[in-house]
């Protein structure tokens, strides 16, 4: 006797394989623009914070210290960000973009928005907001009770 075989695919499945493609689009449109996304991530960090904490940019990009510092250390190389001690407090790290960084943000930001362009195209300002009130009720679903408790 075997399974019943599933009339729809499961929404998990469908929304990792979209997110795949997505984000595999997406950081093919930053590298043919010459960027990365580590390096888009980082940058979109320092700009909300202008000098940040290099501990509080890992934990805005999402990743671990040492990987931090290996895409620090490449964007510090390219002229794109200075590091420095906090005069306060020697052993924080402070980050910050260069005129160029600045430069190069802004330029990639042109293709983030082209890229954003792409996405919702064909889609009804509706059908946007209906978008992201169901992907934030997905977000939900899966934090469990205790994040959905806090306000």
């Amino acid at each position: 006797m075997g399974t019943a075989r599933p009339t729809t695919q499961p929404i998990g499945l469908q929304l990792s394989r979209t997110a795949k493609l997505v984000s595999r689009a997406f950081d093919d449109a930053l590298a043919a623009a010459g960027g990365s996304l580590p390096t888009w991530l980082v940058m979109v960090s320092l700009v909300a914070e202008r000098h940040g904490m290099q501990r509080d940019v890992a934990s805005a990009v999402g990743i671990e210290g040492p990987t931090l510092t290996h895409h620090l250390n490449r964007m510090e190389a390219a002229g794109l960000v200075q590091r420095s001690r906090d005069p306060e407090n020697r052993r924080v790290h402070r980050v910050a973009l260069t005129a160029a960084g600045e430069a190069e943000f802004r330029r990639l930001r042109q293709t983030v928005a082209a890229f954003d362009r792409r996405l919702r195209e064909g889609l009804a300002a509706r059908e946007l907001a209906l978008l992201g009130s169901l992907l934030e009720r997905l977000r939900r679903n899966v934090a469990g009770p205790a994040a959905q408790e806090v306000p």
